[in-house]
């Protein structure tokens, strides 16, 4: 017989596995859709050793999100798989932030959006390296390496561009502009954030933003360019509201899958 007081802890203990499970699949689906829009960039990045290096980089990220996407299956009780995340939700079900599935755009857009991105993944991936759940720390110490390469490459492109020719600062300011109000997602906080930050489970993004700023801004002020004041800000991805390039993008990606359902390689 189970009584009330013995239904309360596993009430809780539910509430918090379905709180990480919605935060993991964000953090997943972060890393899916960015490697996603990365991967078009391959046959058409301006050298041969960039279109090697981005698809690595797209590989690393997939890579975090099969990870992740698989650990929010386990968290949320129904066992789905990362491939059933990838390919059988419809857009309104992803919660990425909308700055990961923004148009690459020309080359200095696709290296602004890294900058961003690439800077606030190692933050946070550090961060949760120090949880006490031993496979999120493992995931987030692998994590945080990698994503450091990708910081750097962003880093010298960012001063390749801004301290080349008038034409190429030009564009890396451009790029800098374009995706510098959808950086502040990242580091929202909500009831789900606040959920896992009180259980010890996840760390909190919004004390990383004042770090994420400085060293973003040194990097920016390096290239001789000058760091963006937005006058709006993007929001709603995280409930699933995305901008109208996002259709298309998850069309592709799950373009296979719908062709083949059930299909083995």
């Amino acid at each position: 017989m189970t009584t009330s007081t013995d239904q309360a802890p596993a009430d809780e203990a539910a509430r918090a596995d379905a709180h990480l499970a919605v935060h993991l699949l964000r953090l997943g689906d972060d890393a899916l859709v960015l490697g996603q829009r990365l991967c078009r960039w391959i046959t058409r990045a301006p050298t041969i050793e960039e279109d090697m290096a981005l698809s690595n980089i797209a590989l690393d990220l997939i890579g975090h999100a099969r990870t992740l996407l698989a650990l929010s299956g386990e968290a949320d009780g129904t066992g789905r798989t990362e491939d059933e995340f990838a390919f059988t939700r419809s857009d309104r079900e992803f919660t990425n932030a909308l700055l990961t599935e923004l148009p690459c755009g020309d080359f200095a857009v696709t290296v602004a959006r890294q900058l961003v991105y690439a800077h606030y993944a190692v933050l946070y991936y550090e961060a949760l390296a120090d949880r006490a759940d031993l496979r999120l720390a493992a995931f987030g110490e692998r994590a945080a390496k990698e994503v450091a390469f990708h910081r750097t490459h962003a880093d010298n492109w960012a001063l390749r561009l801004g301290l080349g020719t008038p034409e190429s600062a030009r564009r890396m300011q451009r790029g800098l502009e374009q995706v510098w109000p959808y950086a502040a997602e990242l580091f929202d906080e909500d009831e789900v954030t606040r959920h896992v930050v009180a259980a010890g489970t996840a760390p909190s993004p919004a004390p990383l933003h004042p770090v994420w700023q400085r060293r973003v801004g040194e990097v920016v002020t390096r290239a001789g360019l000058t760091v963006p004041t937005p006058r709006w800000r993007a929001g709603g991805g995280r409930a699933g509201l995305h901008t109208e390039e996002f259709g298309p993008l998850i069309a592709d990606m799950q373009s296979v899958h719908r062709q083949f359902p059930g299909g083995r390689w």
